[in-house]
């Protein structure tokens, strides 16, 4: 089972265990963790799932042009390690970790 740690722009951190399959953004969400919007619910039309990336297992998938323009357009704060959370699927016994920004769109 892959394994999601949240931090928080003030440094707090919750551990999440994940389902196979699901993104960093559906796990967040289900499992009540703050600072993760996820307003389009996935579809790749929105921002509000922007996190900064701190560690990653390669089997994460690489940055499509989509969500490299999505967050170059909407994301606060973006920064070289900013992902839209809804993006990455998790697989097998991933260990994730993510920082969510201050504030969302």
């Amino acid at each position: 089972m892959a394994t999601v740690v949240y931090t928080d722009h003030e440094g707090s951190t919750t551990t999440v265990e994940a389902s196979e399959g699901d993104s960093v953004m559906e796990t967040a969400v289900r499992n009540g963790v703050s600072g993760i919007v996820g307003e389009c619910g996935g579809s790749l039309s929105c921002a509000t799932c922007h996190v900064f990336l701190t560690e990653g297992d390669d089997r994460l998938p690489e940055m499509s042009e989509m969500e490299d323009e999505m967050l170059y357009g909407s994301a606060v704060d973006r920064e070289d390690n900013s992902r839209l959370s809804c993006q990455l699927k998790l697989c097998g016994d991933m260990d994730v970790h993510v920082t969510t920004p201050e504030t969302q769109v």
